[in-house]
């Protein structure tokens, strides 16, 4: 699946997933991204081995979809070009059960450890894996709903008994973990049993044949290799559920917590970091979309980054700061891959991939250390130091992210 923009002849879009942008040139597109010529999707028609079509904003591969089509092959009429004409003569194909059967679920995994060393080292010592800000990443899952899993299995969705409280997971190396009932069932939860990743079969490293992708968790709970799902009335009893993924004030020491005391990570707060710090010359910025957002006429400092709320909250802004937090300006942001309600605008709480940002600062007004925070729909935002959140274990680590000027007076 892809996103594409279409102007000029020209489709500026992906063919692996990632958060799409409006680019104006190649040279804009993210790493991950690609220009498409509106000539390549022709040649994937029905004459083709492969089968491409777009609807609206996005490109899809539906070799693979052609024989479980109900249609039949009439679907290779809009193979290399457009759904849209036939769907207009075949109304029955307008509505959203059809609609989800084009999409996969665009999702982000974060770890409760990212970002661990950064509370360390603003801090005191955690325990545990001491991450920086690459504990987490963005893939789109192709799998079946856990939804209809558990109602063929009998599950009354409706009205679940009162006794229902839990779903546990148990991972095929006996790792195990569980997430409340009500997301697991909720039709708006997009739980899945996901059996590919951006395409391809799982690898092995990510859960080969089958895992649980629970967007909006902590990734603690998207347990790999599955090999056992159990309806239970407690959370899982795993060393991983009851005694590691929780936190604690800061007070407590890692010799004296009272385990019991403190809940179970699901969701995760508002987060954000920075990726890429870069000085950029002014003739290289000329005419470029950062170049008139900002204004820029001299050398600059280009920022990129990401930032993620969990529960599937919206990011709404990210700021960044050039001189330590004194002042600050709005980074632009990228789609988030929302789901889309039929009014055109997000569904609430079902943004459940990051969002990546680019900001550009004069290099003229940088001093001291940038720093970023993110706000999300709800309005949470992130703290200015890790001290109020220290939590021996080191979870959720999400004060602002600061790093360093760039000391050279060389651009890149």
């Amino acid at each position: 699946m892809g996103i594409v923009f279409i102007a000029a002849g020209l489709a500026y879009g992906l063919l692996a997933p990632a958060p799409p942008v409006l680019a104006e040139s190649p040279d804009e597109l993210p790493p991950n991204q690609r220009l498409i010529r509106l000539d390549e999707i022709h040649e994937h028609n029905r004459t083709a081995d492969t089968y491409w079509v777009f609807r609206g904003d996005k490109v899809y591969d539906i070799t693979d979809w052609v024989p479980n089509h109900p249609g039949g092959e009439v679907i290779l009429r809009a193979a290399g070009g457009s759904l849209e004409p036939y769907w207009n003569i075949f109304t029955i194909h307008q509505k959203q059960e059809v609609y989800d059967v084009l999409e996969h679920i665009t999702a982000t995994l974060q770890c409760s450890g990212n970002r661990r060393s950064h509370m360390t080292q603003a801090s005191r010592p955690t325990v545990g894996l001491q991450w920086g800000v690459g504990a987490i990443g963005t893939a789109t899952w192709t799998g079946v709903r856990l939804r209809d899993v558990l109602a063929d299995a009998g599950l009354d969705l409706q009205d679940p008994d009162e006794d229902i409280k839990h779903l546990k997971f148990v991972g095929a190396e006996a790792y195990g973990a569980s997430i409340p009932i009500d997301k697991a069932i909720d039709r708006h939860g997009d739980v899945l049993l996901a059996f590919s990743m951006n395409g391809q079969p799982l690898p092995r490293d990510h859960g080969f044949p089958l895992r649980v992708l629970v967007p909006g968790h902590v990734a603690a709970r998207s347990v790999k290799w599955l090999s056992k799902i159990v309806i239970s009335d407690e959370e899982s009893t795993s060393q991983w559920q009851r005694r590691d993924y929780k936190c604690f004030g800061p007070n407590v020491r890692a010799s004296h917590p009272d385990w019991d005391s403190a809940p179970a990570i699901q969701e995760t707060p508002v987060q954000s970091a920075i990726t890429s710090v870069r000085r950029v010359q002014a003739d290289k910025l000329l005419d470029s979309a950062l170049a008139r957002v900002y204004g820029l006429e001299e050398d600059s400092v280009v920022l990129e980054g990401y930032a993620f709320a969990g529960g599937g909250r919206h990011i709404v802004r990210v700021d960044i700061s050039p001189d330590r937090g004194h002042t600050w300006l709005q980074a632009q942001l990228q789609d988030d891959g929302a789901k889309m309600g039929a009014s055109g605008s997000p569904d609430d709480h079902r943004a459940w991939a990051w969002r990546q940002w680019r900001a550009a600062v004069p290099a003229t007004q940088v001093s001291g250390k940038f720093c970023v925070k993110a706000t999300d729909d709800s309005y949470n935002v992130q703290p200015d130091t890790f001290e109020p959140t220290y939590n021996f274990r080191g979870n959720l680590a999400n004060a602002w992210h600061r790093v360093p000027v760039i000391r050279d007076d060389k651009p890149s």
